[in-house]
């Protein structure tokens, strides 16, 4: 019988930083038919009249292949912890950037919003 592999253990923080998860062609396949029924979705979205809601739409879709473009092709999913948390705060702190441009350019009298 075969004994577990420690090393392909993904919460065990003595990975060897050269052991990457093997990702099946299935789970790529699955990926980017995701990623073509969302832009599909996107396209079809754009013909639809929502109102002030188009572009939130939008950006939901954009965010969720953004999302799945991150977790499984840049391997995110995959790694540690840390690497998890150190993306999540990238986002954080993007997040609270355009936050702050925003505030800034709402408070300018420039028109009526």
């Amino acid at each position: 019988m075969a004994q577990p592999n420690p090393a392909h253990d993904l919460d065990d923080p003595h990975v060897a930083e050269g052991d990457h998860h093997i990702v099946s062609p299935a789970a790529y396949l699955a990926v980017y038919v995701s990623l073509l029924a969302a832009t599909g979705l996107t396209v079809g979205a754009a013909f639809i009249d929502l109102g002030p809601f188009n572009p939130i739409l939008a950006l939901g879709i954009a965010v969720f292949k953004g999302l799945l473009v991150i977790l499984f092709f840049m391997h995110v999913y995959y790694s540690s912890r840390l690497m998890k948390l150190t993306v999540a705060a990238g986002f954080f702190t993007f997040f609270v950037l355009i936050m702050m441009t925003l505030s800034d350019y709402m408070s300018r009298s420039w028109g009526l919003w």
